[in-house]
């Protein structure tokens, strides 16, 4: 731990002259105090939630949010953000990570700070975008980048036998520094990050039996970006990951210099990864490769999942075409394996590419198509699952993904001619996903997957009277495990603004049918209806009606709920 101190003491150290060296400007001085003292701008948002039916046990009955924010400017020279939002959604649960938050990002120039429930990035191999509460703070003094930040990444999570999906954990704490030094030609960073679970003796026992151990992580990580020649640049990253999986195993007597340093224990492992980007441009082309290895079981506490155990080599191209750049090509191709310690049963390497065209011949027609055979992670919700929703929070989860080995997307728009009273605008989209586990060249059964997602909508716009107009007709088509299941149905909406548009009122009703194996399974109809109403410019308010009816023929049911949500934001 001492090594480790004197290790971030050592890399402030040797910014410390750059950082706090900075001459004082004394006509700013005599500026800043011809400011007002102190200024406010900011706004707020709050609403609530009214939910009556029978269609989803368990949900509340009714919910709030609050989400607001403040800055307050001192003499035009110090800002001092602040970001709070709170809710009562999933009161009777407690999470790792809070959905109720409140943050500080005071400014002075080039200095940065983050207070409260915040999150920060320094790379993707290190700490990526995971929330804490604590404090961090961004330098930018002329030609050196310095973070560092400081807190708790989770809390304590005792095991409920009321809610077993909540997976528990221990209390987690971490901290870090990212030192850059960026010039034209080259930039130069060192990161480190360091976290450590506390360790709960009453906890031991249940978390044992699931397979949850205290884990402590120490993440070193060097960056260099270098513009070898005219329009040439080199982008590279390598980290080194010393991750303890129990921190009660006994220490490695037989432990590395620098595993002695950053992690010395028996169930502590060295990995890394390396990513590394040649990219040149030439007249109009562009011209890259990319080399990726991430060791297996790579891992670091600063993320909330991690890919490991893969190699990419990439080579991409892309460059525009015909009188005025109306058509534009980019081609990316590589080779994928995973495997890399050969100690699997099986193991994977395949040729991946992926190709996109866009052309759009005049203003009223866009057209783009793309195909992808590289592995990926998508969010498979078709557009039903929007269409059918009844509150803001039933699309909230984004790590639902499903991993896909080829995509294929195109679209077309046409927009009629337009005149002053009309215009006029129809769109075709298409999406198609596979999936497929094989052995040889043959897929297994039951382990094939398709996806297919298309809509048509037209709108209509009546410019003079404020009023649009949209009809769609939508279809999604779902494959695996050996049943495939169809959906369709029409959507119409239409919207329409009065009181010199300060009241924005809309109306709209969709009708779908699931039906699988040949059968009807699932009818759903919607209304809605919705109003807005600008007071002022800088008050909101709005309210929002949704009827669902579900009929459920494969268990002879009808449903119907009503969600009312009332929503109020204020600006100033």
């Amino acid at each position: 731990m001492k090594m480790k101190k004197i290790l971030v003491i050592l890399v402030l150290c040797f910014f410390a002259k750059s950082v706090f060296s900075q001459a004082v400007n004394v006509e700013d001085i005599g500026n800043m105090f011809k400011n007002k003292p102190f200024t406010f701008t900011g706004g707020l948002a709050m609403g609530s939630v009214f939910y009556s039916g029978n269609q989803q046990s368990g949900r509340q009955s009714w919910t709030y949010y609050i989400n607001g924010n403040l800055n307050t400017s001192i003499y035009g020279q110090i800002n001092i953000p602040i970001s709070i939002n709170l809710t009562n959604l999933g009161k009777n649960m407690s999470y790792p990570s809070l959905p109720n938050r409140l943050s500080l990002h005071p400014t002075y120039k080039w200095i940065t700070g983050h207070i409260g429930d915040v999150s920060m990035s320094f790379s993707p191999y290190t700490l990526n975008g995971h929330q804490f509460t604590g404090g961090g703070l961004d330098l930018s003094p002329e030609k050196f980048r310095i973070s560092v930040m400081g807190g708790r990444l989770l809390k304590k999570i005792e095991y409920s036998a009321e809610t077993p999906s909540l997976m528990p954990n221990y209390e987690r704490f971490g901290y870090g520094i990212k030192a850059q030094y960026d010039v034209e030609k080259y930039s130069l960073g060192l990161t480190y990050f360091g976290a450590k679970d506390t360790k709960n003796p009453q906890m031991e026992n249940v978390l044992d039996s699931l397979g949850i151990k205290p884990m402590q992580n120490s993440v070193i990580s060097v960056d260099v970006r270098l513009n070898l020649l005219k329009n040439v640049t080199f982008i590279a990253e390598y980290a080194v990951s010393f991750l303890t999986h129990d921190i009660r195993a006994p220490k490695d007597n037989k432990a590395s210099f620098f595993g002695n340093i950053f992690g010395n224990k028996t169930s502590t492992g060295i990995y890394g990864a390396f990513n590394s980007k040649l990219n040149w441009q030439l007249a109009k082309n562009t011209i890259g490769i990319g080399y990726e290895r991430i060791d297996p079981d790579y891992k670091t506490l600063g993320a909330y999942y991690f890919n490991s155990d893969y190699e990419n080599i990439t080579l991409n191209y892309a460059r525009p075409f015909l009188k005025g750049d109306k058509a534009n090509i980019a081609v990316n191709f590589g080779v994928q394996r995973d495997d890399l310690k050969n100690v699997n049963d099986n193991k994977n390497t395949r040729y991946v590419g992926s190709v996109n065209l866009n052309y759009n011949p005049s203003e009223t027609l866009q057209m783009s198509a793309n195909y992808s055979t590289f592995q990926s992670y998508r969010n498979l919700k078709s557009q039903f699952d929007y269409i059918n929703e009844t509150s803001p929070y039933d699309n909230m989860d984004t790590l639902n993904y499903t991993q896909l080995s080829q995509t294929i997307d195109g679209s077309v728009t046409y927009g009629f001619k337009q005149t002053e009273n009309h215009s006029q605008r129809l769109n075709l989209t298409i999406s198609y996903q596979e999936s497929a586990d094989k052995q040889g060249e043959v897929s297994l059964q039951g382990n094939v997957s398709r996806f297919l997602n298309s809509s048509l909508i037209y709108n209509l716009s009546l410019l003079k009277r404020g009023i649009n107009i949209t009809a769609s007709a939508n279809y999604s088509y779902n494959y695996g495990g050996l049943s495939e299941s169809h959906t369709f149905g029409p959507m119409l909406g239409i919207t329409a603004g009065f009181l010199k548009k300060t009241l924005t009122t809309g109306f709209s009703t969709s009708y779908n049918v699931n039906m699988n194996g040949g059968h009807t399974q699932i009818k759903v109809f919607n209304v809605r209806a919705n109003a807005t109403f600008v007071l002022l410019k800088k008050h909101n308010i709005s309210a929002n009606v949704v009827w669902q009816n579900r009929n459920l023929l494969i268990a002879n049911r009808k449903t119907d709920a009503i969600t009312t949500t009332f929503a109020y934001s204020f600006s100033f």
